[in-house]
């Protein structure tokens, strides 16, 4: 008992000093309004969200079915982070134009440049419509609530009238306790108008990546083009600028801790509703699992990344990609136990026992699947890890689907192409003597962690690190696919040849001893374990809607948002600095004069435009210096955000534009699980530095002349 009452001593001074308890992405026609204007907002949620008359949501988009992205002028001009335009970027790049190198500024629109295959979808209205989906569905379970709800589903988009350029869309919430149709609008002529150098668009690259302070200037234009009409039509020169219902002013007043502000955007995914005994699974053995298989695939890399120039620009951006996430999961290990995630979680849930008894019986079930399902869970975790970060076993894996599909008839010429499309790709920047030494160390840890029921035959060989270290490269100058032989079976040098001959490749193939150890593993995998783990989350996806339900009947104090899908949210809070460890006190802001003070010249991640390092030194700021009389340049505040969120504008009280989201802290990476608010962070681009980067940097004026600035 007393632990308890300290527990909740200890979590109420962040709640008072906060004024946010939950966080939140919430649905825009269900906004927690009250809390939103108790922390500063002037507007209304009407303001924010309204299908009969034009609001904030008409300047929100979804970037290419992935970012986010918004419209800053009457004339469609969009922007979005340089991450989430950097494959459009590329796609425009050549070795004599390098735009990703030296970025990229249209003179005018004339010279904006088309992005086939690149949409933008505005949500033009939300209703809940959970009695139409969920009618009839009453005892139903398994299989046959999954046909029923779909059949709904169907029935409901087949009865509304729409556009041609309009389509429905009907996600589950709260795990499916309820329904929400989302009327989007899909426009198809995007067009590159901007884009800063990668030396300022991705500054501190993989080494800033998740960190705070920061000194990015993530960010990209493009623009909308529509018919005569203003309707969405493909791309033609005959089409003309998008012409908004509403765009974003943006503001470059100084920014002060503790003002409000919002992020309206298209979160990925979240689980902030998961028992406590998920939550202690993932912290304590589903990351930590992860990390170490990653651990070993970075130290390899790495090693030869530092002797070696060219391996080192070949493998700059798979390492990066790797390093992502598992620089991600330390921080969301560290986040959930400073946060007392668990113990958290297991207090509220007795909270939620004592107010209805009946709720002990759902937890009681969830901890028994939980456990159940651990060790099916643990071995997924590193047979999933081991397939990614080895490229020799993905090869093996795709070369053993091929077969796979072959003798099921199903390989065609359009699926050969896709085939070969997707092998060259991963052969380009293949190192197979580098990645043998990857593949023996990740199954050495593989064979030693995993317990012996699920190991594959001959698996309890592979412990010894220093042994496998000449078995696996023994076997890659052997294999066929690793394109280290030297004959004419060699799949990398000569792909056209063998896929001309299917039979033979498949033969070949078969007796490949690459593709025979994987096949072993994969077969030892779906036999023990894939059957398995999926019954178990049936089992506990049932549990955990029912506990949704619970919690939402129960707990009658508390206003609920559900977790992120990928749909429209909007979350909020204040802009502030942290204290995210003992003696370390991090600012909100940073300035140009950190940009400088993170110089270090023809560095992949830290070098600098000759142009940018003038503007810092003559100092020729305009209008875009604050208080400090510097530039500021990235900004943090305790808005609840989470991949998909990138690009999305940071607004402040009126609906202004002040920001542009593009990643969290560290230390606060959990948020996509356990929110806090004295430990979460996202991070954002400073429209001030946005402005001077286009104005002062790449002398786009015309471009700023569009825009509404509020000074």
């Amino acid at each position: 008992m007393k632990r308890k009452i300290l527990l909740s001593a200890l979590l109420l001074p962040a709640v008072m000093a906060f004024g946010q308890q939950y966080g939140g992405m919430w649905i825009p026609t269900e906004l927690n309004e009250k809390e939103m204007k108790d922390l500063g907002m002037k507007i209304t949620a009407k303001d924010i969200f309204d299908p009969s008359k034009a609001s904030i949501k008409d300047a929100v988009v979804q970037f290419d079915g992935g970012c986010t992205a918004e419209i800053i002028s009457p004339k469609g001009l969009l922007l979005t982070n340089h991450h989430c335009g950097y494959d459009n970027i590329q796609s425009h790049s050549s070795v004599e134009n390098d735009l990703l190198t030296n970025g990229f500024w249209a003179k005018d629109m004339t010279g904006e440049l088309p992005n086939p295959g690149v949409t933008v979808d505005f949500i033009t209205d939300i209703k809940e419509v959970t009695k139409d989906i969920l009618a009839g569905t009453e005892g139903l379970t398994g299989a046959d609530l999954s046909k029923k709800i779909a059949d709904n589903t169907e029935a409901y988009k087949k009865a509304q009238k729409t556009e041609s350029y309009q389509t429905i869309s009907v996600k589950p919430m709260y795990y499916g306790n309820k329904y929400y149709a989302y009327v989007i609008e899909t426009y198809k002529d995007i067009r590159l108008v901007g884009a800063p150098p990668s030396s300022i668009g991705k500054y501190g690259s993989d080494t800033d990546n998740w960190v705070w302070p920061r000194h990015t200037g993530d960010f990209s234009m493009f623009r909308i083009y529509a018919d005569r009409n203003n309707k969405p039509a493909e791309y033609s020169k005959d089409n003309i600028p998008y012409v908004p219902k509403h765009f974003l002013p943006i503001s470059i007043k100084d920014k002060k801790e503790d003002d409000f502000t919002f992020v309206f955007g298209f979160p990925g995914r979240t689980t902030e509703y998961l028992p406590a005994v998920a939550v202690e699974k993932i912290m304590n053995e589903i990351d930590p699992a992860m990390i170490a298989v990653r651990n070993i695939a970075l130290k390899t890399l790495d090693e030869k990344m530092r002797t070696d120039n060219a391996t080192r620009i070949k493998y700059a951006s798979k390492y990066a990609r790797i390093s992502n996430a598992w620089k991600k999961w330390q921080g969301e290990i560290e986040g959930l136990k400073k946060s007392n995630a668990v113990g958290k979680k297991q207090q509220y849930e007795q909270t939620l026992i004592s107010k209805n008894p009946a709720i002990k019986t759902t937890i009681d079930q969830l901890n028994l699947k939980y456990n159940e399902q651990a060790p099916y869970a643990l071995h997924r975790a590193y047979y999933s890890e081991i397939v990614r970060n080895s490229e020799t076993y993905t090869l093996a894996g795709i070369f053993n689907n091929y077969i796979q599909s072959y003798e099921a008839g199903k390989m065609d010429d359009k699926n050969v192409e896709a085939l070969k499309e997707r092998l060259t790709e991963i052969y380009k920047d293949y190192d197979a003597e580098l990645d043998a030494k990857v593949t023996a160390k990740v199954l050495a840890l593989y064979a030693n962690k995993t317990p012996s029921n699920f190991l594959p035959r001959d698996f309890n060989l592979l412990k010894d690190e220093g042994k496998n270290l000449g078995m696996m490269d023994n076997v890659s100058k052997m294999s066929m696919i690793t394109g280290r032989t030297k004959d004419d079976k060699n799949v990398a040098k000569n792909m056209d040849k063998l896929f001309a001959d299917q039979k033979t490749l498949v033969e070949n193939l078969k007796k490949d001893p690459l593709v025979q150890m994987f096949g072993t593993f994969k077969t030892s995998y779906l036999e023990t374990t894939d059957k398995q783990v999926t019954a178990l989350q049936a089992d506990i996806d049932v549990l955990q809607k029912k506990f949704m339900a619970q919690q939402m009947e129960t707990d009658k104090d508390r206003k609920f948002f559900p977790d992120a899908n990928s749909t429209l949210r909007v979350t909020y809070g204040k802009v502030k600095g942290s204290n995210p460890r003992d003696a370390v006190t991090y600012g909100y802001q940073t300035h140009l004069a950190g940009v400088l003070e993170k110089y270090i010249p023809g560095d992949y991640e830290f070098d600098l435009p000759k142009k940018l390092i003038n503007l810092y030194n003559t100092k020729d700021y305009g209008i875009y210096k604050d208080k400090t009389g510097d530039v500021p340049v990235n900004f943090t505040a305790t808005n609840h955000t989470t991949g998909g969120n990138s690009g999305s504008p940071a607004l402040d009280a009126y609906g202004n534009l002040i920001g542009l989201n593009f990643d969290r802290q560290w230390e606060g990476t959990m948020s996509d699980i356990n929110y806090d608010p004295r430990l979460c962070r996202n991070i954002m681009v400073d429209t001030k530095y946005i402005l001077f980067v286009i104005d002062k940097y790449a002398d786009a004026k015309w471009l700023i002349n569009e825009m509404k600035i509020v000074k």
